[in-house]
Order: structure tokens, then C-alpha cells, then sequence
């Protein structure tokens, strides 16, 4: 039991150590005694995850049979039944602004993306134009007050043209700050793990870094020890428990670094980002919940692969390149690998998040209780290039405001911004409109 006083640590105490500075989670030694917890600044704050996947889905392997509650999970989303109570299946929404005049198979893969979380047209031209991302607009208004407003992170490298008069900047990145600003994705978690705490700005710090024996948290030893004698058991347990996750994630990075030759010259490779899919996803992943606990951030973006993608998944069981195959020309055995590969998406990728969030403390429950996670493609029978419907998921309890457990009808046709003004709403961040949305959906 902590003990009546009017002494509190502050939600932004951190600990310091040479060239590092390392955020704390939310412990209870930061609400004052007696206080209520919305006047304090201690209260958890909701967090949005957008997560994507290119190539759509099979949706008739991903749509529940039945409406509301008590549905039965379809094969591809049978991982995620742990999480029924914090999980919502969204059908019938639609991108029709990712439909386009010509018929170029590219330049379709890039609206889908393009289009996904913006609800905007992407313009033909060398310079990008688009509609600022449902992400940025949230991170507008509670991103504000974080060291990060936003971290955009991603699976695959950028790089990609978009093809067909499009900038290749549709494709590369789901998050745009303005309609002309799109935001880089990061897919190094050593780069992603010292923004977050600090220390190599550059490669060649950032390899130095790589090299060096001792641990960040080993910088910071004393303030971990005067921190710990001030705080009563339950927050010295809290704590504990973050700086294990943090030294945890150091040591995967260091492994992922180790893998680089030192006399690799060609192809450049970055420093820290794992050869294993399901490492790396873990990896960025984990680096995502680091920062929601410790309040670096409020707001991420996450590709798991870029549209046109031909990456293998050999843990999946399947040896196709994945846009290949999402080109099954409706023969049943590659509809099968291609379900086999949406099962194994989901529960490497979604799966592992939402179980991440729902282990990790915050306030009086966890981050899944205090979050938005919206996931899935801009396409559903990629086979097609057909945007409707789309495969959806919206999970998490946004702090009170969102309950789970349903399978929810849009209705035919219904414009995928629809949704992004209710997810706002949710959020507590006003919204009328959004993109080329024509209501708000009501989840």
C-alpha cells in the first residue's frame, strides 16, 4: 500500500545516464495521494496503432459467417480468439478513390495503400499529393505533448516507384503529415530503439554504439538504484518489469547487429535489422509498446510489406513470393497458400501485438484497455484489384470507449473514411468528416 503524501514523482521523470535518457512507464508513485487521476496528468492516455498489409485477403477465409456477438473466428483469424473481448471484424467498407482510370496493375497496388488511412485521391506527378493520414490528424491532438508525436515504422525498405505517373511516396509509407508531407518509415530497430532513448545520430555512432560493451541501462545504473529506493513494492516491481523489456529488446538489436560483416560494402545493410521476419516484427513491435509505456508516443504506423511485395515467408509453410501469389487466378490450391499465408500474417504480426498490449501495465489495466489498433489492406481480392469489401479489424478498448467482441456490418459500399471518423470520435478527437468519408459509422 503506498503511503499518503503529497510528494509524487513526476509523469515525466526519467533516468539519465552518458548520451542516454530512458522515459519511465506510468507507476502509481505518480498520482498524488488523494488526488483525482484526470487533474494529475498521470491519467493513461489512449494510443492508435494503423497497422498494414498489402494484397488484401481471402475474405471468404476471413469474414465471420455470422453478425454481432458470438460469431465463430473464420481459419485466417482463428490466432486472434484470445482477444475476442478487445477485437472487432469491420465488413462491407470500401476505398473508392483507389479505383483509378487506367488499368495498370501497379498503379492500383498504390492507391491502395495510398488511400488506406488518408480517404484521399493520390495526384499524377512527380511531386506527391495527397490528405494528411488519420494518424497525423490524431497525433495533432494528443501527440503534441510526447517527445515523439508520431513513430512510423516498417517492415521492408522504402524506395519503391509507384508506377504510372505516381510518386513512388504512395507506396513507401502510410502516414502523411500534410497532403504534401509524407513521412518515412523506419524499418532499423536500432535506429527506432536510440530515437526513442538516445545516442547515434549518425551510422558511424550508431555502429560504435553496436560495438560497445556496456548497456544503455548500465548507464543509468545509479538513477535505477536512488529511483528504486524511493518507490513502495508494487511500482519496484513495475519498474523492474519495464527495465527488463528495455535491456531485453537492447540485447535482440545487439544479436540482429552482429549478424552485419564488418566488411560488408555492397549492398549497404543497416545496422540491428534482423534476417528473420517474425524477429523483426517482434522487434519493432516491442519497440512500439516501449514507447506507449513510457509515453515517448501516443501514435504509430506500421507496414508489415510494401503493395507488389514478392517477400517469402518460409516459416508460413508457404514458398510463393507474396504478390505472386496473391495473383491466384482463382485456382482453389493457390487460394489455399494464399489463406495459409493470411492465417500466418495474422498471427505473427496482429496476433503478437495484441498480446504484447495486453501484458504490458498501464494505470489501472493495460495498454490493449487503453488503445486503438486498426488493421488491415486497402485491397481484398487482389487477384482482382478489387477494394471492397475490405478485410478490417479494430481492436483495443480505447480507454473505455470502444467494447469488443463483435462482428460489425457496414453495409455494402460503405466508404472505409467512414470508420476513420468514428476511430477520431473515439478518441476524443472531434470529427465530423474525414477524406471522402459520407457519415460516421457507429461502432
Amino acid at each position: 500500500m503506498r503511503y499518503l503524501t503529497k510528494k509524487h514523482l513526476s509523469r515525466r521523470a526519467v533516468l539519465r545516464g552518458a548520451g542516454a535518457t530512458i522515459a519511465l512507464p506510468l507507476l502509481q508513485s505518480m498520482i498524488p495521494a488523494g488526488a483525482a487521476r484526470a487533474a494529475t496528468g498521470a491519467t493513461p492516455q489512449s494510443r492508435l496503432a494503423c497497422i498494414y498489409v498489402p494484397h488484401g485477403a481471402v475474405m471468404s477465409r476471413w469474414t465471420p459467417a455470422t453478425d454481432g456477438t458470438g460469431f465463430e473466428f473464420p481459419p485466417i483469424l482463428s490466432s486472434l480468439e484470445p482477444f475476442r473481448d478487445r477485437l472487432n471484424v469491420i465488413s462491407d467498407l470500401t476505398l473508392p478513390l483507389a479505383y483509378g482510370q487506367d488499368a495498370s496493375a501497379g498503379a492500383n497496388h498504390t492507391r491502395s495503400s495510398a488511400v488506406w488511412i488518408t480517404g484521399a485521391k493520390p495526384e499524377i506527378g512527380s511531386t506527391p499529393r495527397l490528405g494528411t493520414s488519420v494518424d497525423q490528424i490524431a497525433a495533432r491532438h494528443f501527440g503534441q505533448d510526447t517527445p515523439l508525436p508520431s513513430l512510423e515504422v516498417s517492415i521492408e525498405e522504402g524506395g519503391l516507384s509507384g508506377g504510372s505517373g505516381l510518386s513512388g511516396a504512395y507506396r513507401n509509407t502510410i502516414a502523411w503529415r500534410t497532403p504534401t508531407a509524407p513521412l518515412p518509415m523506419e524499418n532499423d530497430p536500432q535506429v527506432v530503439f536510440e530515437r526513442l532513448f538516445g545516442d547515434g545520430s549518425t551510422p558511424e555512432e550508431r555502429t560504435s554504439r553496436r560495438r560497445q560493451a556496456a548497456s544503455l541501462l548500465d548507464s543509468v545504473v545509479g538513477d535505477i538504484a536512488a529511483l528504486k529506493r524511493t518507490l513502495p513494492a508494487d511500482d519496484g516491481v513495475r519498474l523492474d518489469r519495464y527495465l527488463e523489456d528495455v535491456r531485453e529488446v537492447e540485447r535482440r538489436i545487439a544479436l540482429a547487429g552482429e549478424q552485419v560483416p564488418d566488411d560488408l560494402e555492397l549492398p549497404p545493410k543497416p545496422t540491428g535489422v534482423p534476417d528473420d521476419f517474425e524477429e523483426h516484427v517482434e522487434l519493432l513491435f516491442d519497440l512500439i509498446a516501449l514507447a506507449w509505456q513510457a509515453d515517448m508516443t501516443r501514435v504509430a504506423t506500421m507496414m508489415i510489406a510494401k503493395e507488389v511485395s514478392n517477400a517469402v515467408y518460409r516459416a508460413s509453410g508457404v514458398n510463393d513470393p507474396f504478390h505472386n501469389l496473391s495473383h491466384h487466378s482463382e485456382v482453389p490450391a493457390n487460394i489455399d497458400r494464399l489463406a495459409t499465408l493470411n492465417e500466418y500474417h495474422t498471427r505473427v504480426t496482429i496476433g503478437y501485438f495484441l498480446g504484447k498490449l495486453r501484458e504490458t501495465p498501464d494505470g489501472d489495466g493495460n495498454l490493449l484497455d487503453h488503445s486503438l489498433v486498426l488493421h488491415g489492406s486497402g485491397m481484398s481480392n487482389s487477384n482482382q484489384h478489387d477494394h471492397d469489401p475490405l478485410p478490417i479489424l479494430l481492436a483495443g478498448g480505447a480507454s473505455g470507449r470502444l467494447r469488443g467482441g463483435r462482428h460489425i456490418r457496414a453495409g455494402r459500399g460503405t466508404p472505409m473514411a467512414n470508420l476513420l471518423v468514428s476511430l477520431l470520435n473515439k478518441l476524443d478527437v472531434p470529427a465530423e468528416s474525414f477524406g471522402d468519408s459520407t457519415a460516421v459509422l457507429e461502432i
